[in-house]
């Protein structure tokens, strides 16, 4: 198969990073993706990896939206180093100013967030807990707009709940919420799944895609989108959750590599196991959980910390990237 004829359907292997669906691909296809480019940066402990989905080949090749993709991958997130939590914040709020700077958004941009997910439910509190704490100041524009002081944008935030909570479809609320307030630019907030354990909770994705709720775990919903809302949207997620059968995969092929080291030859253990790909042997695990029911979505032990945490550097760099009197090189002092 060559790039031109990739098809990440075929694997069925769920995950909302760009970067992993490009890695996926470039795995089953053997090189570089034509009509994707990225680069990669790194600064003590985080990795940026920038990623240009540019034409309709390289979205059929990774099956992403065509457009921009940044990735912050954060390993050291898990140890609860706060200097290093705003560090990330600072970065992050650097490389939202470029989405700002790309889509046209100027300082006097009225701007709305949307907190999407389920605030009952940990991992997929993301949404709801950064909404708790962004600046939000359009009140004060539209009630005592003299008293604003300089360096200030409107911005309002809202939390819409999920379909099981409102029984509305939180896109056909954000949609009212657009009309009536008028802003310039969305900013859609949610938890995402990943296929790699090592990223969850360690890692933010940016993306001027728009996002769909509930697609990293397999529920079609309505998106937030520019076509639908009919502003640009820019979407920031975090993986939280990932599937037992991704687990399981990655077990197998960590002992596989351990005894390799160990032994040397492993077919004498696993026999055929040993000589299939990646992705052909996930699908084996997934048809031996799905029917029992067993392929659950997994989320660390230590989720209530990582979540509250990761919602408030989301927030401090929005804060940092939105307001102009808010210090980027000093995101923490203003996190609530």
């Amino acid at each position: 198969m060559n790039n031109n004829e990739l098809d990440l359907k075929h694997y069925d292997v769920r995950t909302d990073l760009a970067l992993e669906a490009k890695e996926m691909a470039e795995g089953a296809g053997g090189g570089p993706i034509p009509g994707v480019l990225s680069d990669v940066t790194e600064d003590n402990g985080i990795s940026i990896t920038r990623l240009h989905v540019q034409n309709e080949q390289g979205s059929q090749a990774i099956g992403k939206i065509i457009g921009q993709y940044v990735t912050l991958e954060v390993p050291g997130l898990r140890s609860g180093d706060t200097g290093l939590q705003d560090r990330v914040a600072t970065h992050l709020a650097k490389e939202f100013e470029a989405f700002l700077e790309r889509l046209s958004i100027n300082k006097q941009s009225r701007v709305l967030i949307v907190g999407l997910g389920n605030w009952n439910v940990t991992p997929d509190a993301l949404g709801p807990l950064v909404v708790e704490n962004v600046m939000v100041t359009r009140h004060f524009f539209e009630l005592m707009p003299d008293q604003v002081a300089p360096g200030y944008r409107s911005v309002s935030a809202v939390a819409p709940g999920v379909l099981g909570i409102t029984g509305i479809e939180s896109s056909e609320i954000v949609h009212g919420i657009v009309e009536q307030s008028k802003p310039d630019l969305v900013i859609a907030i949610d938890a995402l799944a990943s296929k790699a354990l090592e990223r969850v909770n360690t890692t933010i994705q940016i993306a001027d895609t728009g996002i769909h709720p509930g697609s990293g775990i397999g529920n079609k919903r309505k998106g937030l989108t520019t076509d639908i809302l009919g502003v640009p949207v820019i979407a920031i997620g975090v993986p939280t959750v990932v599937y037992a059968s991704t687990i399981v995969n990655n077990a197998f092929q960590m002992m596989t590599e351990h005894l390799e080291q160990q032994r040397g030859d492993t077919d004498k253990i696993f026999g055929l196991m040993n000589k299939m790909g990646d992705n052909e042997r996930l699908m084996l695990v997934k048809e031996v959980l799905n029917p029992m029911g067993h392929d659950l979505l997994v989320t660390p032990k230590e989720v209530d910390q990582f979540i509250e945490d990761i919602a408030n550097i989301i927030a401090s760099g929005l804060n940092a990237a939105l307001h102009e009197a808010v210090d980027t090189d000093n995101v923490a002092a203003y996190t609530h």
